[in-house]
């Protein structure tokens, strides 16, 4: 039987690389029953590897079925990704801000300072923006500070200097 971190290394979403599923996977966990969001408890029931949208409490997910979701919630937040931050990126910026945006959702990057560095061309600074996102809750939180420094690092790997 393969182990997870072998079946997400066959994936992609979209442009996502399986890198890039394998980053998210990493930071989200992976609970194939339902639990209590961290920052928001059981407002956001959360199952798999970080899915809300359709997670109910008292649910039981197949590891099929959580890659499944791991795709889908990949692509939507690849989408986003393309939506806020239009044009070429590297495959590393790829990867990071779909990680990024998975995390944190389209609707807060939409008026952030990362996406205006974005548009202006600055996309060093903009990576390097993700390093600010590391508090839930009003708090920061380690599991945070560690993903976005995974995300900023992956996100720079491929630009120019």
């Amino acid at each position: 039987m393969a182990s997870r971190q072998q079946l997400i290394a066959t994936l992609t979403a979209g442009a996502v690389s399986a890198a890039g599923l394998s980053l998210i996977a990493k930071h989200e966990g992976w609970v194939n029953q339902t639990y209590a969001d961290p920052a928001n408890g059981w407002a956001v029931p959360t199952v798999c590897v970080g899915h809300t949208t359709t997670a109910k409490r008292g649910e039981w997910k197949s590891d099929a079925q959580c890659l499944a979701l791991l795709q889908q919630d990949a692509r939507v937040a690849y989408r986003d990704v393309q939506r806020l931050l239009p044009g070429p990126k590297t495959q590393g910026e790829v990867d990071a801000y779909t990680s990024f945006v998975f995390n944190v959702g389209a609707s807060k990057v939409e008026h952030s300072t990362l996406r205006r560095l974005f548009l202006s061309g600055d996309r060093a600074s903009a990576c390097r923006q993700m390093l600010r996102w590391v508090y839930a809750g009003g708090k920061k939180l380690r599991g945070l500070e560690a993903r976005r420094t995974e995300e900023a690092a992956l996100c720079l790997r491929d630009l120019p200097k």
